[in-house]
């Protein structure tokens, strides 16, 4: 069995969801970071300014930049107050109306991603580990379709630029959610934390109405640089065919995770049971796993989690 979106039909899009421009603390105007990414050989782009009074609520309008071979997703990045650490929560919103209301005073967090997700977006909890997210807060947010697991500028300015802590213990709650990278870029140092995560959607177009469709439906994957071409299961056995890596690794909802490591790996097949190799007493429930591919230069990609009930 071909798992998602690996066997969706379609062909993959290249895309960053988290972007910055000078309508709100971004260095570019929004066609300069929409040509930045063209350049970049990217398929699409949303611009995903801070949605604040002290920006004047900008939501940036890119359609104009729209072509044949390049898209635009209209969204924003939203806040409220109320954190474990008494600080701004930080969602992006993919696919937002241009009438989208603004932020109450005393909105808080879950009801605004509610909003969002009830006036059609895709809600991403933006980088947990930058804004040191506990599961607490985490497990508030019940409107979010996934977390943003890797998050470029927050690894290049402060090494905290991971969110899967969050992700899988939220998972492990059985919360169906989804990993996105992406770049959080802001362009004031070059491009230094920009082009350095992304995702891969999988769509039979490049409309945006398609490829919003596709990311809510987890039709997707994430990067640095590798590529994934298809994930495939047979009883336990989960077969994964990428590009040259070193490790291929089964990230599980138990703590035992396992891999294949080599040069210029691209392929592997590992066994759900080897699970129970590596307990240290009674062999653990796997529930979901989730790929990971790591090349050379340490670049990942991951897949979303995939739930073992979806195919037993």
């Amino acid at each position: 069995m071909r798992i998602r979106p690996f066997s969706t039909p379609g062909r993959f899009w290249r895309g960053n969801l988290h972007a910055h421009s000078n309508l709100s603390d971004g260095a570019l105007n929004p066609g300069d970071v929409v040509e930045a990414y063209k350049r970049a050989g990217y398929d699409f782009l949303q611009v995903s300014d801070h949605f604040l009074d002290r920006f004047d609520w900008p939501i940036a309008d890119t359609r104009r930049l729209r072509s044949d071979d390049f898209t635009t997703l209209i969204g924003v990045e939203v806040h409220a107050m109320g954190t474990s650490a008494g600080e701004y929560w930080h969602i992006v919103a993919t696919g937002l109306p241009f009438d989208f209301p603004r932020t109450e005073p005393n909105e808080s967090a879950p009801e605004l991603a509610k909003r969002a997700r009830e006036a059609g977006a895709f809600v991403a909890i933006a980088h947990p580990s930058w804004s040191q997210l506990t599961i607490e807060d985490g497990r508030s947010l019940r409107a979010a379709h996934a977390v943003e697991v890797y998050n470029h500028t927050c690894a290049v300015l402060t090494d905290r630029g991971d969110g899967f802590y969050l992700l899988d213990q939220l998972c492990n709650e059985d919360r169906r959610l989804m990993a996105v990278a992406g770049d959080d870029a802001h362009f004031h140092n070059g491009n230094l934390d920009a082009f350095g995560g992304y995702v891969m959607v999988k769509s039979e177009s490049l409309e945006p109405e398609s490829l919003l469709s596709a990311l809510k439906a987890g039709e997707f994957y994430s990067s640095q640089g590798p590529s994934i071409y298809n994930v495939e299961v047979s009883q336990n056995e989960v077969r994964v065919e990428c590009s040259p890596v070193h490790t291929i690794a089964l990230v599980t909802s138990a703590s035992p995770a396992l891999s294949r490591v080599g040069r210029g790996l691209t392929q592997a097949t590992i066994d759900l049971a080897e699970v129970a190799k590596w307990a240290w007493r009674e062999p653990p429930q796997v529930k979901w796993f989730r790929i990971v591919t790591i090349d050379g230069p340490r670049r990942r990609a991951w897949t979303n989690p995939i739930w073992v009930d979806s195919f037993n």
